[in-house]
């Protein structure tokens, strides 16, 4: 947006539409406005209408920088907060896997137990035969 052209369209009397009025408010251009005006009148010279806009302007941008920060801020919690939501979740997958493992395991181990305990009695019951 041209910020001077946009001023003196204002300035010359240009009727804006209710969007494009908001956007040359949110820009400065009716502040601006009001301060030549104020300058017009004599009530302060151009070079405190000056600071005084760019004082504005620069309170602006802070503002707009806190909202940026913010939700940056936002963004950040809410990645580390599922990050930490999918660890858990990893954790208990992991305690499912290293149960079924365990259980397979001692159903293994009670397998050949069993299986010795066969071949042990097949032993012995083939010399009393």
């Amino acid at each position: 947006m041209n910020f001077e052209r946009a001023l003196y369209w204002v300035e010359v009397g240009a009727q804006p539409t209710d969007t494009v009025r908001n956007i040359l408010s949110r820009e400065g251009v009716y502040l601006m406005k009001h301060l030549k005006g104020g300058v017009k009148k004599g009530a302060f010279d151009e070079a405190a209408a000056q600071k005084k806009f760019d004082a504005w302007k620069a309170d602006k941008q802070n503002g707009l920088n806190k909202v940026r920060e913010a939700e940056l801020k936002a963004k950040k919690d809410a990645a580390a907060t599922a990050l930490e939501a999918e660890k858990k979740v990893n954790e208990e997958i992991a305690k499912k896997v290293a149960e079924k493992k365990a259980a397979e395991a001692a159903a293994k181990a009670e397998a050949e137990a069993a299986a010795n305990a066969d071949a042990a009695a097949t032993e012995e019951a083939a010399p009393e035969a």
